[in-house]
């Protein structure tokens, strides 16, 4: 193999090695040989390759014919979330919130076709367990998501919406990409935006985006009970509460500006 043709052959186990340890989720934390490679989209002869280099450099368990993930795992993302500002900035902010609503407060950032979220402080009284801190969600689905992408020119939505495969997770999730890119107008006119029953039914929610030095950098949201509270009071809150954490980034910029003028 040439070199330029062995450096093809690394990247892609690179980017397979993630896609199996992508493949376990909170849903599927322990898993066969045979559902990682439908789920990574690989061989199942591949999954087990990859799966054996993963065990032997710690980052994969194999017990009772199954593979699971370890800690190890963890400190894949060390670097990027000590290098990410906005947890730290925001999370005070969606605590005084959440406290003062009595709702579940979430911030999260716009990864491609996703959502990953980055900050959550949940209501006890609200019953649902499929978000944390790193939980990905399709952004044409989610308030969030569709908070940020109406921030975008409009000719990137057409692509970013194809990108998400335009999944229906719900029998309420809008997939049409007309109603979609209407839906992004709206969001745009008004200033937010909200989703009812599309990620998960019975919940409702609203979201604002977050602007940094570079346009927009997140976007944070609450989630309440179908048909509980008035969306534009809401709404009225998130947006306040953003203007507080956009003031905090560049407050925070500016610190680590003098510091390293230092």
């Amino acid at each position: 193999m040439t070199t330029a043709g062995a450096a093809g052959g690394d990247a892609r186990d690179l980017v397979d090695g993630l896609a199996v340890i992508r493949a376990f989720d909170a849903h599927a934390p322990v898993l066969g040989a045979a559902d990682v490679a439908a789920r990574a989209g690989v061989s199942e002869d591949e999954a087990r390759r990859l799966l054996a280099a993963l065990v032997a450099q710690g980052y994969v368990d194999f017990e009772a014919r199954a593979y699971r993930l370890t800690p190890l795992v963890l400190e894949l993302g060390v670097g990027y979330l000590a290098s990410l500002r906005l947890p730290r900035v925001a999370q005070p902010h969606l605590e005084a919130l959440a406290y003062e609503l009595g709702e579940s407060v979430s911030a999260a950032v716009l990864d491609r076709a996703s959502i990953v979220y980055v900050g959550r402080t949940a209501a006890p009284r609200l019953v649902s367990t499929r978000i944390t801190f790193g939980t990905r969600l399709p952004a044409h689905a989610s308030a969030m998501g569709r908070a940020m992408l109406a921030q975008l020119p409009e000719e990137e939505w057409d692509a970013r919406l194809e990108a998400t495969g335009l999944e229906a997770l719900t029998t309420r999730t809008v997939t049409a990409p007309v109603a979609l890119r209407e839906s992004l107008r709206e969001t745009l006119r008004q200033g937010w935006c909200e989703v009812d029953g599309e990620v998960e039914d019975g919940l409702r929610s609203i979201a604002v985006p977050v602007h940094g030095l570079h346009g927009v950098a997140a976007a944070i949201g609450v989630t309440t009970l179908s048909g509980h509270g008035d969306a534009a009071t809401l709404a009225a809150r998130l947006l306040a509460t953003a203007r507080e954490i956009e003031d905090d980034l560049r407050a925070d910029d500016l610190a680590a500006r003098g510091a390293r003028g230092a």
